[in-house]
């Protein structure tokens, strides 16, 4: 199998530590770092999750070089988040000669984080050139997502594009938290509840999961099942994880 994973990228930095004073000249709380830790984000947390899952595939990530840094201060006695900083929270577009240059691939994914690498007519023409589509997007939808051939986007997007997915025929897949996922008229449950630590990175993982395992079985309700089950597993831990 050979896959192409496409999008912007960031690095999801944690730094852990603790907060036991008020700061003496305002009523803010004096954070004290004691470790961090960095992951890939956004694309390259899709790609490094298939990368897991999926050891013999052929899987390509074309992304960002200009960095993006998502910092976030979090306590470790309670696992509050207490601050998130987003540096350069944008990128520079995909160049047109890598585009034009794409070789063959049996999918595309497309994670689309709206930070300025893929363009409405870049989506399109990969969409167009590659017959199983993937996509996750926080664009506003036009014309140009009626081609995918799976949608995932969360309850969020979705009531926010509603007018605008109305002529979409393909596969669309909400996730909608711990409600579960919602595919077509059905909802499918979570099959169990799972104990909170970060939801960092959790829908990147379930976009990654469903992936893999539609490509290897061609089952839809399993492949959601399946995706469930991994952002379950890593919703439970600290940071952005790879399954």
């Amino acid at each position: 199998m050979k896959v192409l994973v496409i999008g912007d990228s960031c690095t999801d930095k944690f730094v852990y530590g603790v907060c036991d004073r008020i700061c003496p000249e305002a009523p803010v709380p004096v954070f004290n770092p004691t470790y961090q830790k960095a992951n890939g984000g956004m694309a390259k947390n899709v790609f490094n999750n298939l990368i897991s899952l999926a050891k013999n595939w052929d899987i390509d990530l074309i992304t960002n070089e200009d960095e993006i840094t998502k910092t976030r201060l979090v306590d470790i006695k309670t696992n509050q988040m207490l601050l998130r900083v987003d540096e350069d929270d944008s990128c520079n577009r995909v160049k047109n000669n890598v585009i034009t240059k794409l070789g063959d691939y049996d999918a595309v994914v497309i994670s689309d984080y709206n930070k300025g690498f893929l363009t409405e007519s870049i989506i399109q023409y990969l969409i167009g050139k590659y017959p199983l589509s993937f996509i996750d997007s926080k664009k506003l939808f036009n014309d140009w997502v009626n081609d995918v051939t799976f949608l995932k986007i969360n309850e969020v997007e979705f009531n926010r594009n509603k007018k605008n997915l109305k002529k979409y025929k393909g596969n669309l897949i909400v996730t909608l938290g711990e409600k579960g996922v919602k595919y077509k008229d059905t909802i499918i449950p979570p099959t169990r509840q799972a104990e909170v630590s970060d939801l960092s990175g959790a829908g990147d993982t379930f976009f990654a999961a469903f992936i893999f395992s539609y490509l290897t079985s061609k089952n839809i309700i399993e492949s959601i099942a399946f995706a469930q089950k991994c952002a379950l597993e890593v919703i439970e831990k600290k940071g952005v994880v790879v399954i």
